[in-house]
């Protein structure tokens, strides 16, 4: 019985851009019973004399903290559940964080006695400290954890997984707050739930359901680069995770569940729900602060349509327009404002210029931060110095503007100055975006390689990785009962593990590869 999880090799560089291509995991054959008692920690072909076959796709981790009542039970229930369903090799990793009770002595037992569990003992508290220690050992291409109670049905958990198998998603949870979601709970905690997800819309533009639900999964690449980055060691843990995720670009993929209430639970609500508040408070201020590198997360993986070169189409330029001139509409109406301010105190060649000046200061702030997808303060002051220069030939097209009007007629209206403002305006604006996009923030587009070549892929290699998706087994699907669809809760079996794969003369696996 291993109680520690030996680090296993890197699977990627630590350079930004560096993370892999997300792809579908390849078909897995099936293990025989036998092959079942190599090592359970061993990493997919990194150690001499590991079985391929027995390497763990997929690593469960049940973080627990004095649950010596219901730990076995979860464990056997969840152990037999994936032995009946899941088509492909898994290991639960039950993470007991400072327990005082016997949890420790029966998460070691049920380490000895089922070869697919393994346990880890951490001397200090925390469910996001437990998370991050296994996650981070672990080498399964997918990572999941799922709360000791059970409270989420079973069968969500291959849905849940499956878009992280396929190369789809980046990271997928659990949500009971959806239209499909079938939930059982009192109204306190429903209250407090649909609360806190709203605080984290309205803070932090959260665009996720549910952040509490436990029953969560990541890809083991993106989980490598962002438990760097999360602070949190309790149950603002994988909040904190998610916002990451969201900010960074990364896909999330949502898996209403049925989730019936634990009555026993350990939780405390009040002081969990001040730390979370804490935490969103820590995280938006560096998200405001620009603290976190989260531009080299931002579409890592090399895969994106948005980074395909096509003819005659520039990258992101409907996105980029349409962020410019909503920033464009905010910047008009704010410059109208200061020129109408400053002209009750001075001349309008001098209201206009102050107008100009700090309009133009948040606008070349807002365009970066919104339009053009520029975050942190590296590179602050040279997009603001050539905002700068862009806001001298804008200054000179108004002012240009203001001395014709003024050499037309000597009592020109306020209404008619702001009229040649406002048009005079308008091609500035064209101007400006057209600077700002060829001149200051060319960094924010630049070009994929050459021939839409994807950034640590073989040449060879195609976007689309037909030879590696795996096609639909008939005995896979939902089977039909005298006419009627059978009901979702009687799973279907995944097909024995020890029969092996089926092949045809016309088709050889090993070619295809």
């Amino acid at each position: 019985m291993r109680t520690d999880i030996p680090p296993g090799p890197p699977r990627h560089s630590a350079r930004p851009g560096a993370l892999p291509a997300r792809q579908h995991l390849p078909a897995v054959p099936a293990a025989p019973a036998t092959s079942r008692k190599a090592d359970p920690m061993a990493a997919p072909g990194s150690a001499p004399g590991t079985d391929p076959e027995t390497a763990p796709v997929l690593d469960v981790t049940i973080p627990v903290h004095n649950e010596e009542r219901d730990l076995e039970p979860c464990v056997r229930r969840l152990h037999a559940h994936l032995l009946r369903t899941f088509p492909y090799p898994f290991r639960i990793t039950v993470a007991d964080n400072a327990s005082t009770d016997a949890t420790p002595e029966i998460a070691e037992r049920l380490a000895l006695s089922l070869p697919q569990v393994a346990a880890v003992r951490l001397d200090e508290k925390g469910r996001g400290r437990a998370l991050r220690t296994v996650w981070s050992a672990s080498t399964a291409p997918v990572l999941a954890y799922m709360d000791v109670d059970l409270s989420t049905d079973l069968n969500a958990l291959l849905p849940l997984v499956a878009p992280l198998i396929s190369g789809h998603s980046d990271l997928a949870i659990g949500t009971r707050l959806s239209r499909g979601s079938r939930v059982v709970r009192g109204p306190r905690r429903e209250l407090i739930s649909r609360a806190y997800n709203l605080v984290l819309r309205g803070s932090l533009a959260a665009r996720f359901s549910d952040a509490q639900c436990g029953f969560k999964a990541i890809r083991y690449e993106v989980a490598q680069a962002l438990l760097p980055l999360v602070e949190d060691t309790n149950w603002f843990f994988d909040t904190e995770l998610l916002i990451l995720a969201e900010r960074a670009g990364l896909r999330i993929h949502e898996v209403p569940v049925d989730w019936v209430d634990d009555p026993d639970s350990t939780v405390h609500l009040v002081r969990t729900a001040v730390e979370d508040l804490r935490g969103v408070w820590r995280v938006g201020r560096a998200l405001a602060a620009g603290s976190l590198p989260l531009d080299r997360l931002a579409r890592p993986f090399g895969d994106d349509p948005r980074d395909r070169a096509l003819p005659g189409v520039p990258r992101g330029l409907a996105r980029q327009l349409l962020g410019f001139c909503t920033v464009g509409v905010l910047s008009t109406l704010l410059y109208l404002l200061l020129y109408s301010g400053f002209r009750t105190v001075c001349g309008p060649q001098a209201a206009n210029a102050l107008a100009l000046l700090l309009s133009a200061l948040a606008n070349t702030a807002a365009n970066r931060r919104l339009t053009f997808g520029v975050r942190g303060r590296p590179g602050a002051v040279r997009h603001q110095a050539q905002g700068l220069v862009v806001f001298g030939i804008g200054l000179a097209l108004t002012s240009g503007s203001l001395a014709a009007l003024d050499a037309a007629g000597s009592h020109a209206s306020h209404s008619a100055e702001l009229a040649v403002l406002i048009a005079a305006n308008l091609a500035a604006t064209v101007l400006r975006f057209l600077l700002l996009r060829a001149w200051v923030f060319t960094e924010a587009r630049t070009p994929p390689p050459a021939g839409g070549q994807v950034p640590g892929r073989d040449p060879d290699e195609t976007l689309v990785r037909d030879d590696l998706r795996t096609p639909v087994r008939d005995d896979l699907r939902t089977p039909v009962r005298d006419g009627v669809l059978a009901s979702r809760h009687d799973t279907v079996p995944a097909p024995p593990r020890d029969s092996a794969p089926a092949t045809t003369p016309d088709h050889d696996p090993e070619s295809s590869r």
